[in-house]
């Protein structure tokens, strides 16, 4: 007994579904690069090397030494449920780095891609861990 999938989905459903799939990829990858463009701007801010931004581990490490002082700090994100704790508390403390306050925290947990070329492309001064 064979089974014919051919006739299991109408092919202009298949097309629409491809094509919403392709949108949602290409958004995705619009939303990363300008990611990274705003992360790099913002360690070249920070005295970091702009690099950073796009190796995976050592951008969590520059990432929380811009905003804790200490960059092992971001070992804690491994650990289930206190990374998550950590990850919002540290968006609080970059705003707070750059000088800017609770509403740019809010900002940057929300909206991270937007609030990383603010603070990149902005007038923000980086003036250390508070």
């Amino acid at each position: 007994m064979t089974t014919d999938y051919s006739s299991m989905m109408d092919p202009a459903a298949a097309g629409a579904m491809a094509g919403a799939m392709m949108i949602y990829y290409i958004i995705l990858l619009a939303v990363s690069i300008l990611s990274i463009i705003g992360m790099w701007k913002m360690f070249a801010k920070a005295g970091k090397p702009g690099w950073a931004a796009i190796v995976p581990f050592y951008n969590m490490y520059c990432l929380f030494e811009i905003g804790w002082g200490n960059g092992w700090m971001f070992l804690l994100m491994f650990v289930p449920c206190v990374g998550i704790v950590f990850q919002i508390i540290l968006f609080f403390k970059l705003a707070s780095a750059f000088g800017r306050g609770v509403g740019f925290g809010f900002g940057l947990l929300f909206l991270t891609p937007i609030f990383y070329m603010i603070l990149g492309f902005g007038e923000a001064d980086y003036i250390g861990p508070q």
